[in-house]
């Protein structure tokens, strides 16, 4: 290289590599919507309100299993994307299908749904 190129290179800042950064990365996502079974066996939040086409991941917490699926019981037909979380054994996460119709989904615990601990309502806008 020659003696007047080295210096231009210098001045400029860098012969060839990449530009430096343009400012920060985009925004991470948000946090997924969740609904947890605490140790004590109550569900929390009771109501959830999420996004049209959202997910919503539950955590089992307590230490029994529990069937998650959606109202009514026995037909849980009201919205069934809820019912892909199904058993959560103890420590197990899983979510929810699309919530894609604005609706109110109600959820309980298939074995134990009359217990209004392990109730509660999922609102779709």
């Amino acid at each position: 290289m020659r003696p007047g190129i080295a210096i231009l290179c210098f001045a400029v800042g860098s012969c060839g590599g990449s530009a430096p950064p343009s400012g920060p990365g985009p925004d991470p996502p948000p946090p997924a919507p969740r609904i947890t079974i605490s140790s004590s066996g109550v569900v929390s939040p009771k109501e959830l309100t999420v996004s049209q086409g959202a997910r919503v991941l539950f955590t089992n917490s307590d230490g029994r299993r529990h069937d998650v699926t959606s109202d009514p019981h026995p037909e849980h037909s009201d919205c069934p994307e809820i019912n892909q979380v199904g058993a959560l054994t103890t420590g197990q996460t899983r979510e929810t299908g699309n919530l894609v119709a604005v609706r109110t989904c109600g959820f309980h615990d298939h074995d134990s749904p009359d217990n209004q601990n392990l109730q509660g309502r999922i609102i779709v806008r």
